[in-house]
């Protein structure tokens, strides 16, 4: 083999490796009388292989990382930790044929876990951060949470594996061990820090004081990317006060549509801004009292904005509409859906939402004017005009007062306080089953109110008894399984009985219905056992 380099001989033994010793003969020093030249090829590009490793010279050391920060948080209690182990493991093993069976899914019960053990401030475990990083990578559910119990050691260690990146750039809302009162640490960690780290830190410093993250933010906005600027200015929704007017209105004139659109969308739900006394002139010389009738003849009248302009399109009007809206419509749902609700009491005679809701609307405007006030009422957070929109429980959902829509209906939920929304949700529940009620359960406090809870049970109760099979209600019984409190385990015992099929029944459907209610009941009682667990002595 002294006629050829050894690197250009193992080049062309895998050329011919590729090719194949028919199209291309391997070189001759390689072939041995009497042997066929695949098995020549291969003894050759195995000794080539061993020449190549045992000259291969080490490369120098990488630098060590630098230490793992520290985490004051305190230790899981063991039981904690060990239940935490077998969450990420998912060990719940699937049922033969497909059928769920009768255990908890422990995949669905991990964000639960996770959202109670951040309420009592615990640190994560060294062990299990790579286990909980891999999961918040696969689900994006779990990321919020994961990454403020993974806390700060869960950034370091995210650094040192590509596949972990994501942590880098999400990891706002978690816990800030920096002093915020430490003006120099605060100002190199947001001019030198990841983004996560300064997402974090914009709002661990604005939850102290206001004006000074926001002196932070102006301080750099003018070099930052554009997709970086628009989560920044999304970060501002929480603690939103007029005191952000002035950033918000200078945000208006961004080089980013994305950007300038969430400014508008935040200066909207400012009442009392320059941009919502701008928007709602506008809307109010859209929208009148029609003096043709009075009393119970009165109605609303529409006359929608015939131009988009430089203005308007400023303050946040989208000028082109989307596919199979017209253009007039599109601009006077964004002037309605953005000026204040108080507007509208003092336009149309001085009536309240209930009234103004429940007045006829000329020219077939009305779809559209009560579209953009549900909008609005979601933006606003209105209770008022939340609860006119939605109307009576009992009312079918077709014929409601605001929207038909029941992912709007949800939003207008949203706006209610807790116990107002659950009770309206158990009405709606009693009045119309649960076949409509999977967006509306969505947006209720967990765990569910004692109404609530005891009209989704009653609910299936009934689908059961009518002899349907449970999995059209799939979606309901695994929001109980997360939702339900634990302490409603003991009184749905008797549901776990294999009841007796009414004539007409689905074969088998009392089976699989007393199947779904025992891992209803099981999972409550896990859950009661994982609270106990994370209430248990800290390490």
């Amino acid at each position: 083999m002294t006629g050829t380099t050894s690197t250009s001989l193992w080049e062309e033994l895998v050329t011919s490796a590729l090719l194949g010793t028919d199209r291309r003969t391997p070189p001759a020093e390689v072939l041995t009388p009497g042997r066929h030249a695949p098995a020549a090829l291969l003894d050759a590009a195995a000794l080539q292989t061993v020449r190549r490793r045992a000259g291969l010279l080490p490369a120098p050391a990488a630098a060590l990382p630098e230490p793992a920060p520290h985490d004051a948080r305190p230790r899981l209690p063991a039981p904690a930790r060990r239940r935490l182990a077998q969450l990420l493991a998912d060990r719940s093993a699937p049922s033969a044929g497909g059928r769920r069976g009768t255990a908890p899914d422990l995949t669905e019960l991990l964000p639960q876990w996770l959202a109670a053990a951040n309420d009592h401030n615990y640190q994560a475990p060294a062990s299990v951060l790579p286990a909980l990083l891999d999961a918040a990578r696969a689900r994006t559910d779990l990321r919020p949470q994961a990454l403020t119990f993974a806390g700060p050691r869960g950034l370091w260690l995210a650094r040192l594996n590509p596949e972990w990146k994501f942590a880098l750039r999400g990891a706002s809302g978690g816990p800030t061990l920096l002093d915020t009162d430490d003006a120099e640490a605060v100002r190199r960690l947001w001019e030198e820090g990841l983004f996560a780290e300064r997402v974090a830190l914009l709002a661990a410093v604005r939850a102290h004081d206001a004006d000074k993250a926001l002196a932070l933010l102006a301080a750099t906005w003018s070099t930052e990317r554009a997709e970086d600027r628009l989560m920044f200015l999304d970060s501002l929704r929480t603690g939103l006060s007029d005191a952000d007017e002035a950033f918000l209105e200078k945000a208006l004139s961004d080089r980013s549509r994305n950007v300038r659109a969430t400014a508008a969308e935040l200066l909207s739900a400012l009442p009392h801004s320059a941009l919502a006394g701008r928007m709602a002139a506008r809307a109010a010389s859209c929208i009148s009292l029609d003096r043709s009738g009075d009393g119970a003849g009165a109605a609303i009248a529409v006359e929608a904005p015939h131009e988009c302009d430089a203005d308007m399109q400023r303050d946040g009007v989208v000028p082109n509409p989307p596919s199979g809206r017209g253009e007039r419509s599109w601009w006077l749902g964004h002037l309605v859906e953005a000026a204040p609700l108080a507007t509208w009491p003092v336009r149309l005679g001085g009536r309240t939402a209930d009234e103004l809701v429940a007045m006829p609307v000329a020219d077939d405007w009305g779809d559209e004017l009560h579209a953009a006030w549900c909008r609005a009422a979601v933006r606003q957070r209105d209770a008022e005009w939340s609860r006119a929109l939605l109307g009576p429980p009992g009312t079918p959902p077709e014929t409601g007062p605001g929207t038909t829509s029941l992912a709007e209906r949800a939003k207008l939920l949203a706006a209610l306080p807790a116990d107002e929304r659950a009770g309206w949700v158990a009405e709606f529940i009693a009045a119309h089953g649960l076949s409509e009620a999977f967006q509306l359960l969505g947006v209720c406090q967990v765990p569910w109110s004692e109404p609530l809870g005891r009209s989704v049970v009653d609910a299936l109760d009934i689908a059961r008894d009518a002899g349907s099979y449970p999995w059209s209600f799939s979606g309901v019984m695994g929001l109980a399984e997360r939702c339900l409190a634990p302490e409603e385990a003991g009184r749905l015992e008797i549901l776990t009985a294999t009841p007796d099929e009414p004539e007409g029944a689905s074969p088998g459907a009392g089976g699989y219905w007393s199947e779904a209610f025992q891992r209803l009941v099981s999972t409550l009682r896990l859950r009661a056992t994982m609270g106990a667990e994370l209430r248990g002595p800290a390490e």
